[in-house]
């Protein structure tokens, strides 16, 4: 039931992607929300959160992320049977979510998302989401030359630092 001006991904690229291991997707997503939405949550969100098992699932790109709040970051976990929460649209809903385009509670009525589990750990994330004012995702952000340019001033700022193991 998705708008017609929505982005959906093919069957057949869903049925390919669905073959990937879940775990290395679960990294990358856990590694974003350490950097961009950890330092924002408020330390009674994070308490709610701790040792959850938490799944994203991206509906038409057949992607299944697991992860956890451990009490210092949030950590990929094993593709587990259960989980306390699970939070599913497509691919384009998700964008449009991060880029605060779209409305949670508009996307949840039109049944374009969908939650189950603890439905008191769902609203706390969806009402604590809705509270912060982070940038908007931006996809130009990831751009090859934004990347590299990130990660030389990275590589830069690092230098004047002492490494273990190595002699300066």
């Amino acid at each position: 039931m998705n708008p017609p001006s929505s982005f959906v991904i093919p069957q057949h690229l869903g049925a390919l992607l669905a073959r990937l291991p879940a775990y290395p997707g679960s990294a990358v997503l856990v590694s974003a929300l350490n950097i961009g939405l950890a330092p924002h949550l408020p330390a009674d969100v994070l308490q709610m959160l701790l040792h959850k098992k938490l799944r994203i699932h991206v509906r038409d790109a057949r992607l299944t992320f697991d992860f956890e709040w451990t009490g210092q970051r949030f950590a990929a976990c094993p593709r587990q049977q259960a989980c306390d929460l699970t939070i599913a649209a497509s691919a384009h809903d998700f964008l449009r979510l991060a880029q605060r385009q779209e409305d949670p509670d508009t996307l949840f009525f039109s049944r374009r998302l969908s939650m189950q589990g603890d439905t008191e750990l769902g609203l706390v994330v969806k009402n604590s989401l809705d509270a912060l004012e982070l940038p908007v995702f931006d996809l130009r952000q990831w751009a090859p030359h934004q990347v590299l340019a990130r990660m030389a001033a990275w590589r830069s700022a690092g230098k004047g630092q002492h490494q273990p193991g190595r002699n300066t």
